[in-house]
């Protein structure tokens, strides 16, 4: 494996650290690394067959995902909660639906059309080359909600949205592991944008909740396995 990956990267630090991070990204994710399980630069090394920086650097990506924290003497993988996903995701939502409320709410209160206008473009390019189906769509798909929001013209309700987004990118990035999402993400995105442009607020909040909703479930579905593969791991050792 440690051949494989230095040559694929061409000796390359950049991609030496980026197939370190994704390689252990998708373990951590998929519950292959036990919890308590101490990851440490030198045994990383004799596994990758790499140099210390590359593995120092993606180890710190991981830990700013929130996939793992730092211990006295290397990372070990961080438990997901479920109480405070769902709890985040209920902040979540309701920042998300406030911008589309107050126009409901508020005529006064107008999406800027050149904002979302530009934000459909991007999608409908997106829709006509999908990318990969990975997690690390998920700064893709936040960039979306971001701007819809501040779209609606309250810059503090953004300000919010962009901290909780930040608090649950680790678990987020679930989402974008189950088959076709990516795709059904993309459409559901354009869906709610033309609602938006077209002045069907309530079909766009509709849309915005159920949206949001459906990320939770395969969010906590996701979540949920990898926990039991990860306390199973545990146990059996």
């Amino acid at each position: 494996m440690s051949t494989t990956l230095a040559s694929r990267a061409g000796g390359s630090g950049g991609s030496l650290r980026d197939g370190v991070y994704t390689a252990l990204r998708a373990e951590l994710m998929n519950g292959e690394i036990k919890f308590g399980q101490r990851l440490t630069e030198p045994k990383l090394c004799a596994r990758f067959g790499i140099s210390r920086t590359p593995i120092r650097e993606a180890l710190a990506m991981l830990a700013t995902d929130g996939l793992l924290r730092r211990e006295e003497y290397g990372f070990s993988p961080v438990r997901p909660s479920i109480p405070l996903i769902r709890n985040l995701y209920e902040l979540r939502i309701t920042l998300e639906l406030s911008g589309i409320q107050r126009a409901i709410d508020n005529p006064a209160v107008v999406h800027d059309q050149s904002v979302l206008r530009a934000e459909r473009d991007r999608w409908l390019r997106l829709r006509a080359d999908p990318p990969p189906q990975e997690p690390g769509f998920v700064v893709v798909d936040e960039e979306f909600h971001v701007a819809l929001l501040d779209s609606s013209g309250n810059s503090e309700l953004t300000r919010a949205l962009t901290a909780v987004n930040a608090r649950i990118r680790h678990v987020r990035m679930y989402d974008f592991m189950v088959n076709n999402r990516v795709e059904v993400t993309i459409a559901e995105h354009l869906a709610i944008l033309d609602a938006v442009l077209n002045g069907e607020l309530p079909l766009a909040y509709e849309l915005l909740r159920r949206h949001i909703g459906e990320s939770l479930d395969v969010v906590l579905e996701r979540v949920t396995s990898a926990i039991v593969a990860m306390t199973l791991a545990t146990e059996q050792e």
